[in-house]
């Protein structure tokens, strides 16, 4: 059981790692065109996502991951958000 919930950690974990590198207008290709970043909060929604579920597991990372990519938002102010 235990290997199961770890395998499908790493497997959600390696998908977001994949879309930074590939999709992500922060981290991938699509960078290039916004030298200064395109999230309004630091780290960027996927970053934070990678870290709560990297330290949560799945649901409770990814409800927490959610949540933040909820709050980005044009009226968000952004800013400084570290997972707690």
């Amino acid at each position: 059981m235990n290997t199961i919930i770890l395998t499908a950690r790493y497997t959600v974990l390696k998908i977001i790692r994949i879309y930074q590198k590939t999709l992500s207008f922060d981290h991938g290709l699509p960078s290039l065109f916004f030298p200064n970043g395109f999230c309004q909060f630091h780290p960027s929604c996927s970053e934070y996502g990678y870290q709560a579920i990297e330290k949560y597991g799945i649901i409770r990372g990814g409800i927490k991951a959610l949540w933040r990519v909820l709050r980005c938002n044009p009226l968000s102010k952004g800013g400084f958000d570290p997972l707690k």
